[in-house]
């Protein structure tokens, strides 16, 4: 049996995972999918102090709470940002990194540094304008997307306190040794942000994989990304 534990996207929550758990239980794995303050169940908690390293300190507080050990950390979208600040803090607890089309951040990068400038323009002036200055609205979901689960998700899904995407992830204990993979989302519009990490993982030697699903294949293939989850930690 192996372990996954998920740092989930932005606007969103451990409940977007919920087509998963069956999948992954019935091929004999754990999947354990919390949700990031501020955001789905936990959005009554929303301030706007949240930032990066209170995302980072969800998850590590997962690790340490629920004993987990020789997991397989997975960070999805903007939670590539999260998982490889938890990977650096907690190496010894982690077997290896998935990132699934996720941004994967330098030392002393932004989820703001490493978004196309016209991006990170469109959020800052989302944020900026929202009732209380500092809510990035819901950014839209694929647009091959099945109505039934549009449906299920886009009324749960949060605003994302601004400062998550604007602190700089500082690495303290210099740079990652862990086994890192890469799932790169086939299906994109022009605006395609997570080409650039899969070529980038690609040249350094990670292990690298693409699927033929748009960027949420936990809702869109659920079984190919539980088949393609078990193949990784194989």
């Amino acid at each position: 049996m192996a372990t996954f534990l998920v740092c989930h996207g932005a606007w969103s929550a451990g409940w977007a995972w919920k087509l998963m758990h069956p999948l992954m239980a019935a091929r004999g794995h754990r999947l354990v999918t919390p949700t990031l303050t501020g955001l789905g169940e936990r959005s009554h908690l929303a301030r706007p102090d949240i930032d990066l390293e209170t995302h980072i300190a969800d998850i590590l507080g997962v690790l340490k709470y629920e004993d987990l050990r020789d997991i397989n950390l997975i960070g999805h979208s903007y939670s590539g940002m999260v998982a490889t600040g938890v990977a650096d803090r907690a190496r010894e607890r982690i077997k290896q990194l998935i990132y699934i089309d996720a941004f994967v951040p330098r030392d002393g990068e932004s989820a703001f540094d490493v978004l196309p400038e016209s991006v990170r323009a469109q959020r800052r002036s989302g944020a900026s304008s929202s009732a209380d200055g500092w809510r990035i609205p819901p950014g839209p979901m694929p647009p091959d997307t099945p109505p039934d689960i549009r449906a299920w998700c886009e009324p749960l899904r949060v605003p994302q306190p601004v400062k998550t995407f604007e602190q700089k992830l500082a690495f303290k204990n210099g740079a990652l040794t862990l086994r890192r993979q890469y799932v790169y989302c086939q299906r994109k519009s022009a605006d395609d942000r997570f080409r650039v990490f899969y070529d980038r993982a690609k040249a350094d030697g990670w292990g690298v994989h693409e699927i033929d699903s748009s960027h949420n294949p936990h809702l869109t293939c659920p079984a190919v990304l539980a088949d393609l989850l078990t193949a990784i930690a194989a």
